[in-house]
């Protein structure tokens, strides 16, 4: 009886005991993911939507999991460098930098927070990391090409599209940290193609009248506009004074063709967002960003706008549009 009574008496004070013990645990801590865009946030939210679905699949659920802390520059990248400080000084776990210019600026912010890169122009070049293979320090990701033989790539399907052009002005942004290499590799694929470049630059949209005005003067015959996220904001504009110019613009974001553009040529943009994720977990979990290789993109995009190509009085050959990925009417 005195037994029954002892063990009763502790299997109820257990009972007892037990949501006691429960409540005292301390709430699991929710990873905090800074978000650093060197574009607009009507321009990247979209784009953002394929790194939430990756991370669902993976089981994070922003607002309940995990949080995010979203931080734009606008296109300008002169407020980078603060806004990359101010997701250092939250304490965030992780920073999800995007395109270059944003990676760049949250690598200069910290050398202990890991940084995941999306659409970046060669990495290597830039030394945020050591290696694709190798990383080794606190960033990897994914970079925007395979190489830079994509901006080549770029020329070349303008040649293609403009067979008899022979002077071709490129569009740059002196403030993008990678946009001088992109050139560079550029310039090697005018001379094989026999074509003449000529390079301009504007780092802002109070520039672009006079860039354009330059091309006219110059008499180029097409325009390559390099991918950036100043440019990105303003494609509309772009793509108006391209064609009251009467020139045919190769871009690197498809975005750039759905404003008016002729035709872009790039990375899925959306598929390198969603694969970013997986990185995103992985580290959450405990990996090292120097551990992690540095991945490129398999799957690249052409788009062909038609309705662009009648106004300038460009037949596409049949063979370009038989490899476009999309052809906008």
């Amino acid at each position: 009886m005195i037994t029954r009574r002892v063990f009763v008496g502790s299997l109820t004070g257990g009972l007892l005991a037990a949501p006691l013990a429960a409540e005292a645990q301390p709430a699991a801590k929710v990873p905090r993911i800074g978000v650093l865009g060197s574009g607009s946030r009507s321009d990247l939210s979209p784009r953002l939507d394929p790194f939430r679905q990756g991370l669902r699949e993976l089981g994070w659920v922003e607002g309940q999991n995990i949080a995010m802390e979203y931080r734009f520059a606008e296109g300008r990248y002169d407020r980078l460098p603060d806004l990359a400080a101010e997701l250092v000084r939250l304490r965030v776990d992780l920073i999800v930098a995007v395109p270059t210019a944003a990676a760049v600026a949250a690598k200069n912010a910290t050398a202990t927070i890991p940084i995941v890169m999306i659409s970046v122009g060669d990495p290597v070049g830039l030394g945020l990391v050591a290696s694709l293979a190798r990383p080794g320090g606190n960033v990897t990701g994914l970079s925007y090409s395979v190489g830079l033989e994509i901006f080549s790539k770029q020329l070349e399907l303008l040649k293609e599209t403009v067979p008899k052009v022979r002077r071709v002005a490129i569009l740059s942004n002196p403030a993008h940290p990678a946009h001088s290499l992109q050139i560079r590799e550029v310039n090697v694929a005018a001379r094989s193609l026999g074509v003449q470049l000529q390079l301009l630059e504007a780092g802002g949209p109070n520039e672009f009248d006079g860039a354009f005005a330059a091309m006219v003067k110059e008499r180029v015959g097409a325009l390559l506009v390099v991918a950036d996220s100043m440019f990105l904001l303003h494609r509309t504009r772009l793509a108006d004074l391209a064609a009251r110019s009467r020139l045919p613009a190769a871009y690197g974001t498809r975005e750039s063709v759905e404003a008016g553009g002729l035709m872009s040529y790039g990375p899925s943009v959306s598929d390198l967002f969603w694969r970013s994720a997986t990185f995103v977990d992985k580290i959450l979990k405990g990996a090292k960003p120097g551990d992690l290789p540095v991945e490129q993109p398999t799957q690249f995009e052409l788009v062909i706008n038609l309705k662009t190509a009648k106004a300038l009085g460009l037949r596409i050959p049949q063979s370009l549009l038989q490899r476009a990925d999309e052809v906008i009417q």
